[in-house]
Order: structure tokens, then sequence, then C-alpha cells
């Protein structure tokens, strides 16, 4: 059963990502995703020396990836910061609705940007979906944290975002 919960969840992630992926262009062509946030900020608020963020490819600065410096935990494997467009932030939010995937919960988060809402797939992967104006992004935190933990800490890091975009 944990397989297939695993399973359902890095697909619908994927479906998030191939969503967002027309629209990526009208975000903000040279914002760097691991200039967003730093590491030292990110160690502060999840309490767990993190390391560097780096780029999946090189090139494409969109996506920026943090991982405990000290090696994965049970609690914290990664971070993820996606940045993409409104549009793709829409058209995200819409297949989720439409979708309803079974183990997901969705959250309103309320005083962060123009819309927001968490997406959580059991304890083991929680996104808050951020859109402010023309821009959008999620913040993912992947490990074993409880939802109501990891939403608290992604929505301070989130607030930190946002006047930065």
């Amino acid at each position: 059963m944990p397989l297939k919960i695993g399973f359902i969840a890095t697909s619908v992630v994927v479906l998030l990502g191939v969503a967002a992926t027309a629209p990526l262009a009208a975000a903000a062509p040279d914002t760097d995703a691991c200039l967003l946030v730093t590491q030292a900020r990110l160690s502060a608020v999840l309490g767990v020396p993190m390391g560097a963020g780096a780029h999946t490819t090189p090139t494409y600065v969109k996506t920026c990836t943090w991982t405990p410096s000290g090696g994965a935990t049970k609690t914290l494997k990664a971070v993820t910061l996606n940045l993409e467009s409104a549009d793709g932030y829409q058209a995200g939010k819409n297949l989720m609705e439409q979708m309803k995937p079974k183990n997901t919960t969705f959250t309103p988060a309320s005083g962060i940007g123009d819309d927001a809402y968490y997406m959580s797939f059991g304890s083991n992967i929680t996104n808050l979906m951020v859109k402010k104006g023309k821009a959008s992004f999620k913040l993912a935190m992947y490990g074993d944290t409880a939802p109501e933990k990891a939403m608290a800490m992604e929505k301070i890091l989130a607030l930190e975002i946002l006047p930065k975009l």
C-alpha cells in the first residue's frame, strides 16, 4: 500500500510539473530560485544544517533543491523551490481540483500572496503553492515531517520569498 501511495503522489507531482511547463516562460526569466532563500535561513527555519542549493539542470535556474548537509534524515530528505507563472499555478490548481487524488489533503493558506494552498501527500510530501501577480512558486518539503509542521515552516519561507519576486 505505501508503494501505491508513493506512486500516486509522484504521478501527481509530475502532472503538476507538466501542467505548468507551457506557461513557465511568463515568469521572470532571470530569477534564480537558488538566490531566493539562503542556506543559512533554510537551516534556521528547518532546524537542520542544509547544504547549498543546486539546480537539477545547471542551465535551468527556475528550480532549486537543498538537502541536509549531513545527508537525508527520516524527517527531511530535501526542499525544492520551483518558480513558474501565475498561469502555471492556476493550471495546477484546476488539475488538482478535478483529479482529487486519494490520500491528498488540500488546505487553504491565508496571508500568503494573492492565493495559496497546501497540498500534502500523507506525511512524506507537503507542498505550498503560492501565486503573486503574474508569478507563482511551489515550495516542497520531502520527508516524514508532520504536515502541520511542514506547513508552518513553508509559510515562514514563502513570506520571505514573496518580496523577492
